[in-house]
């Protein structure tokens, strides 16, 4: 007797959902700042710097304290992340001149850089976004999470590895990261024609 053929086994799965391919442009940031100088926070210019300089999700900027900046050494530790593991990551000169003041103006080490709870932090944002779309409509898309995915793809195109951008970004699955990577392909044109020029020399 033949064996019942299993009705699951044609049906489809449902195809994964399409990571965002958001990249922030020059005239949004410069949008996003200017609204940022007409707000009464002063937190929130130097946050979305460090966003895009160190990858950081809003939720690891804002537990940031004193303690963990070692800015003569160009560091910063992460104590508290998504996935429970903490991690040292690089700063880069503009994030190390966003940080300085930041850190000059708490009282004590102890103290968070960012005192901001995370649904104030989200109100503010959306202000900036809803100031700076007045003048850059297409600000009005932008998510603050796209400015992770704008700086795992800027570590890329500068020439990092895989392991070296996770080890800044915190990705332990490269599929995921690779998610969060939406390289120009006008940057990519460069990059092949320089590698090209060097080999021909």
């Amino acid at each position: 007797m033949p064996l019942a053929e299993n009705p699951l086994a044609k049906v489809r799965k449902p195809k994964a959902a399409a990571g965002r391919t958001r990249r922030l442009q020059i005239v949004e940031l410069t949008a996003l700042l200017a609204a940022c100088d007409e707000a009464r926070s002063d937190w929130l210019r130097p946050s979305i710097l460090l966003a895009i300089e160190t990858g950081m999700r809003r939720g690891e900027i804002l537990n940031i304290r004193g303690r963990d900046v070692r800015l003569s050494d160009c560091l910063l530790c992460i104590p508290e992340t998504k996935t429970d593991t903490p991690r040292t990551i690089p700063l880069s000169a503009s994030a190390v001149d966003t940080l300085r003041p930041v850190v000059k103006a708490i009282a004590s080490n102890s103290e968070l850089l960012f005192p901001i709870s995370a649904n104030g932090f989200r109100l503010a944002w959306e202000r900036c976004r809803r100031r700076a779309a007045v003048v850059v409509p297409s600000v009005a898309s932008l998510r603050f999470h796209d400015l992770r995915h704008e700086a795992v793809s800027r570590f890329f195109e500068l020439g990092l590895g895989v392991p070296e951008v996770a080890a800044i970004s915190g990705h332990r699955d490269p599929r995921m990261l690779f998610r969060y990577t939406h390289l120009k392909p006008e940057d990519l044109v460069r990059r092949l024609q320089t590698l090209e020029a060097g080999n021909s020399a």
